[in-house]
């Protein structure tokens, strides 16, 4: 076991393998910040209900967005704030 399973073991959850394909596939694997210029660099899966607080949502593909690691570091603490506007975005509301 590596050090992030043992930290982690909801990573190794089959339906959090399962929302994670879901959400890479519906956003074709690209990042969905507006503005990014890294869109298809090291794609990760952000919750946009915290996992934490969220748990009937953490495995529920509406609640996932394809962020590159530079703008999930940059949303790092300000979750709340992008939780809106990601939402649009997934619905494809967002202008």
């Amino acid at each position: 076991m590596t050090t992030g399973e043992f930290r982690d073991p909801y990573r190794n959850n089959p339906a959090y393998k399962i929302f994670r394909a879901a959400v890479i596939k519906r956003d074709k694997g690209k990042c969905r910040m507006p503005g990014c210029k890294y869109r298809g660099k090291k794609i990760q899966v952000h919750h946009i209900s915290t996992f934490s607080s969220t748990i009937n949502l953490r495995y529920e593909p509406k609640n996932g967005i394809c962020l590159c690691a530079k703008c999930h570091r940059s949303i790092s603490g300000k979750e709340l704030y992008y939780a809106s506007m990601f939402n649009l975005i997934i619905n494809g509301d967002y202008l």
